[in-house]
């Protein structure tokens, strides 16, 4: 008697209030740092990665913006008549990037650029998402007496497998 008391005890221990404002809480944490939501959870092995990938996508596009800027100094110092830049050979007195190459050059810079910026958002907005459904995740009560399995049994008379699911719960 004493083993299902303690057992009752522990699982009321385990169970947090209903809090209502919790996913809204976490999520607000989340928009103003990325990565408090996930500590309001307790999810701190997600920040992290939360910051990773934003860092990478800010990385990238700095990346590409200082691409974009050096090809775009280079086109217009070519405008100016100076080709003293890496893309001209000056042995033999010829470019190895035109000016219609430089300008592609920098659509394409600038499109990668716009690119991770917008993937930086998306990777943002999706930090804010994560912590507010893991607030309203954490507010079930979740009963280990409940259970979906899948469930395989031979049919006896043909020895064939039959598939299944079933649910149960246990008293």
């Amino acid at each position: 008697m004493a083993r299902i008391e303690r057992r009752e005890l522990r699982r009321k221990k385990n169970i947090r209030p209903y809090d209502p404002l919790a996913p809204s809480k976490a999520a607000f944490y989340s928009a103003v740092l990325p990565g408090l939501g996930q500590a309001f959870t307790g999810k701190y092995w997600k920040i992290p990665i939360v910051y990773g990938a934003l860092g990478t996508g800010v990385g990238i596009a700095i990346w590409n913006k200082n691409r974009h800027d050096e090809i775009r100094d280079i086109f217009k110092d070519r405008l100016r008549g100076i080709t003293t830049d890496r893309f001209f050979d000056q042995e033999n007195n010829r470019e190895i990037l035109s000016e219609s190459g430089l300008i592609q050059a920098q659509r394409q810079f600038r499109k990668q650029q716009e690119l991770s910026i917008l993937i930086s958002v998306g990777i943002y907005v999706l930090n804010i998402v994560d912590a507010n459904v893991t607030a309203h995740l954490q507010q079930y009560n979740l009963n280990k007496n409940l259970s979906f399995v899948p469930k395989v049994e031979l049919d006896t008379p043909t020895t064939q497998p039959n598939y299944g699911m079933s649910l149960r719960y246990n008293f």
